[in-house]
């Protein structure tokens, strides 16, 4: 018997990534970012100087994504590029004064967003969404 698309997982799932998004838009925006950057600045938080095709790889997104976030958030003070000490050939990216003085207030963010999309959770429920969306990730990106 078939079910109307608003009833599957699939579409849930849809409807879950635009509301998570919107409301970590709304709460990022408060520190002057818009979604995804505080991801890229979290990767060079991390490790500095990655080039940007391993920030693509940590992110999961392709190249040229990661090269117009990049041209944005440089426009903005949030990181510069600069060539690779021993080969030229290479850029690595680097934070500014301006994006490693948002890592608390972005971290924050991310922790009230967490709550808020975990509210009402138990732990084992936690831990039980957390392990089924990892399988439900991994279906997704593996290739049959």
């Amino acid at each position: 018997m078939a079910h109307a698309f608003q009833d599957s997982i699939s579409f849930l799932l849809a409807q879950i990534g635009k509301a998570h998004r919107s409301c970590a838009d709304e709460h990022l925006n408060e520190v002057g970012l818009h979604v995804g950057q505080e991801m890229f600045l979290m990767c060079v938080w991390e490790h500095e100087g990655m080039t940007q095709t391993q920030i693509a790889e940590r992110m999961g997104v392709q190249p040229p994504t990661v090269n117009k976030m990049l041209s944005r958030m440089e426009a903005v003070g949030l990181v510069s590029r600069r060539p690779d000490d021993d080969d030229n050939r290479v850029t690595r990216v680097h934070l500014t004064d301006k994006s490693r003085a948002l890592q608390g207030e972005v971290s924050r963010v991310w922790d009230e967003l967490e709550a808020r999309t975990t509210a009402n959770l138990s732990l084992d429920e936690r831990v039980l969404l957390r392990r089924l969306l990892m399988q439900v990730y991994a279906n997704l990106i593996d290739k049959p």
